[in-house]
């Protein structure tokens, strides 16, 4: 019983300070994640470089991957039992974007109607027909296959879920984005996790060290800030978006280690040959 007031409350205590409260964690994620690079950087630099990752920890790398895949899709199956309003995470969802659509200023409600366009399906698009051509462009196919897989498996995914869900969206009524359709899980969430996430492998693949840090830097604004617009312009409860988050970074984890695994033979492959 305790738990069913506490989450109200914490959300009745956040939306007067949403905006501020989304700064601060934007630019802490923003610097942990630049930070977290220039360390594994350093680490990486210092130890002796092998031609192939020694079986331990090549076995250990999988096993976090597929850790992270079940703990993610485990919390995607709370929050899909709990976002309704029979239950205390409902709740707490409608308090939050009440609370929101009362006190968010104007103008951060007309920035975030900007800054939402870079999930829209348009751009994200465009955005993968251009990288795929790229990539083919400079043979590399076998990345430009896992671009295309991720972004297209992602785009099939998606609309599953919101029709198995059905979950309705909540009211906007400020006349700067309107959306229609099913809410959960968020698209606009899951797109940008899938495509700048893959985007961000690519860039770790093929830019010299020196652009990763800025990359992750990037990455992580990006979605962080495309994510939460759904939620500063209520056109998705809280739940929509950490769901959308969760599914497209379960696809993303199982996208990158399926390339991954692909790339590692095929440079087995490669040296065999040289022999």
């Amino acid at each position: 019983m305790s738990e069913t007031p506490l989450l109200i409350t914490w959300a009745q205590a956040a939306a007067p300070h949403a905006l501020p409260l989304f700064l601060i964690a934007l630019l802490t994620a923003v610097l942990a994640g630049g930070a977290a690079c220039v360390g594994f950087q350093r680490r990486h630099a210092a130890r002796t470089v092998e031609a192939e990752p020694r079986s331990p920890r090549m076995l250990l790398s999988l096993a976090l991957g597929f850790s992270a895949i079940v703990v993610a899709a485990a919390l995607f199956a709370w929050i899909a039992e709990r976002a309704t309003p029979m239950h205390t995470l409902g709740r707490a969802d409608q308090w939050l974007a009440d609370g929101i659509a009362a006190t968010l200023p104007w103008g951060a409600l007309r920035a975030f109607s900007v800054l939402t366009h870079f999930g829209d399906r348009a751009v994200l698009i465009a955005l993968g027909v251009g990288v795929a051509l790229a990539l083919l462009w400079r043979r590399h196919t076998g990345l430009a296959l896992g671009w295309a897989v991720a972004l297209l498996g992602n785009a099939a995914l998606n609309p599953m879920l919101k029709h198995l869900f059905e979950r309705a969206r909540p009211v906007h009524e400020h006349g700067l984005t309107v959306e229609d359709g099913y809410s959960f899980p968020s698209g606009h969430s899951s797109g940008s996790m899938v495509v700048y996430g893959m985007l961000l492998y690519l860039a770790l693949q093929l830019l010299p060290p020196r652009w990763h840090a800025p990359a992750v830097m990037a990455t992580i604004a990006v979605i962080l800030t495309t994510a939460c617009s759904r939620i500063f312009l209520q056109v998705h409860f809280a739940s929509d978006v950490v769901a959308g988050l969760l599914s497209g970074g379960t696809w993303l984890l199982v996208c990158v280690s399926s390339v991954e695994y692909a790339q590692r033979r095929k440079r087995r492959k490669r040296r065999r040959v040289h022999r």
